[in-house]
């Protein structure tokens, strides 16, 4: 089965390719998910749409990954969030809100796809937090949860 991926699949492509899988693999998987769409003519043409959305986003070459990387390594990142008594907070705290920290610390822009949480974090606190920038770099920062709003 032809599949054109939507969404970065690890081990088997990244966003805007064309892949051959698995016919139960591709139907019963990454289309309901919406990691992919089926191939067609009409549907390859979007590929070109797709993955010029991703080099906007992506991280140009391996030496930018490096850049962010170290702009990463010094910065500390505190995120404010409302919680109870015990710490224990009213929610999770959401990788789009740990992106919104790491430009409000002076950061850089990041995606809240790449990013890689331990767990949830549920409870204040310090975490460490990885973000797969390139297939070859992945930078590492800590994140504060403290108690806020």
């Amino acid at each position: 089965m032809k599949i054109i991926l939507t969404q970065e699949v690890s081990g088997l492509g990244a966003p805007g390719d064309i892949v051959e899988v698995r016919d139960g693999y591709g139907r019963n998987y990454l289309l309901p998910q919406g990691f992919a769409i089926a191939w067609s003519k009409g549907a390859e043409k979007q590929v070109a749409v797709i993955q010029r959305a991703r080099s906007a986003r992506e991280i140009r070459d391996l030496d930018h990954a490096n850049e962010v990387k170290a702009q990463l390594a010094g910065l500390d990142v505190r995120l404010a969030a409302r919680a109870g008594d015990g710490g224990r907070l009213f929610g999770s705290v959401t990788p789009a809100e740990i992106v919104t920290a790491v430009k409000s610390a002076g950061g850089p822009v990041l995606d809240r796809r790449r990013l890689e949480l331990p767990a949830h974090i549920k409870s204040l606190g310090s975490y460490p937090v990885s973000v797969k920038l390139h297939p070859e770099v992945t930078a590492k920062f800590n994140l504060n949860v403290v108690q806020g709003k």
